[in-house]
């Protein structure tokens, strides 16, 4: 039986997936485990009834476990390991790599003063995983075998591409070969290529934090 999963449906585009990475991370998790599930694209500025009746806080992704519509990203992800191949279970010791490249994106992202510094602390948080990588042997965190902390960069890592490439003309820097290697490992999979927001609805997520 399908598991039914409420995503963010695309800005005027309400039948294709939109640019929560969030809700990307948690389809990722299901096509990489090859569970069934049937999605539900929700228009998040003007959310439909029905969901909020089972939500009441109204954020996505939700997950429709045993009757029960379960919220949270990590919460959601942990409860997917019950489907044992493949395991996707991150060892702790790499379960915190990259955990800030989010954060600098969304600063430098926003930001207006080419000198504030959020510039240098999104490339030092991407050196450190090319560090990482290069020091473990990749192609992912953990070595050759993907697992959730990957599947939870990889949208994050895709929204920077498409967001800072667009506003921003910046892109990550040929001298960090082992990020540009990662990228193109995660970018690759056929999971992945199924669950991306097409980059124009990402733009469109972003623009209204990028020039509010």
């Amino acid at each position: 039986m399908a598991l039914e999963i409420c995503v963010k449906a695309a800005a005027g585009a309400p039948d294709l997936l939109g640019d929560c990475p969030f809700s990307q991370r948690v389809l990722l998790t299901l096509e990489e485990k090859k569970v069934p599930y049937k999605a539900h694209y929700i228009n998040t500025s003007d959310k439909p009834q029905w969901f909020l009746d089972v939500n009441p806080e109204g954020k996505v992704p939700v997950v429709k476990f045993d009757d029960k519509w379960v919220p949270d990203s990590d919460v959601i992800v942990g409860i997917l390991e019950k489907y044992p191949e493949p395991p996707l279970a991150t060892p702790p010791e790499f379960a915190s790599v990259g955990s800030k490249i989010f954060s600098t994106f969304i600063q430098f992202l926003k930001s207006k003063d080419t000198n504030d510094g959020t510039e240098r602390a999104l490339l030092e948080e991407l050196n450190a995983l090319d560090e990482h990588l290069k020091k473990h042997g990749g192609p992912f965190i953990a070595g050759e075998k993907i697992t959730a902390v990957d599947l939870s960069l990889a949208p994050k890592l895709y929204h920077l591409e498409v967001a800072l490439g667009h506003f921003k003309k910046w892109s990550v820097p040929a001298s960090l070969p082992h990020v540009h290697n990662y990228i193109e490992a995660l970018f690759g999979r056929e999971s992945f290529q199924k669950t991306k927001a097409a980059p124009q609805y990402v733009v469109a997520g972003w623009e209204p934090k990028v020039n509010p």
